[in-house]
């Protein structure tokens, strides 16, 4: 399951689930309102996220186009080993800032 709560100026997106291609939709649903604000500042915490697939990176870099194109930004925080290595080898890290917490990358957007 996916959620959004506010810290402040920035919208942190937490889940448990597995950000795959049958949780997609559920995942869209917490993103979706973010689209329709100003510019959006988005902390996605991977903290507790077991796994994902090609179809969850895809929404990632779709995520990350779409807040761009507002003025806004996504940032991950405290992937796991096992998502952080995939993020790695497929090259998608390159387009994210990644921080070892939440309160990091919630602290990144004020400086």
């Amino acid at each position: 399951m996916f959620e959004r709560k506010r810290q402040g100026a920035v919208s942190v997106v937490v889940g448990d689930a597995p950000l795959t291609k049958e949780l997609l939709g559920q995942l869209q649903t917490v993103f979706e309102p973010l689209l329709r604000t100003g510019q959006p500042r988005v902390v996605f915490d991977l903290h507790e996220v077991p796994l994902l697939d090609s179809a969850g990176l895809e929404l990632l870099l779709d995520m990350q186009d779409a807040l761009e194109q507002r003025g806004g930004e996504l940032k991950l925080a405290a992937p796991t080993t096992l998502l952080h290595e995939a993020l790695t080898i497929t090259g998608v890290s390159r387009r994210f800032e990644i921080f070892k917490d939440a309160m990091s990358a919630v602290g990144s957007f004020v400086q």
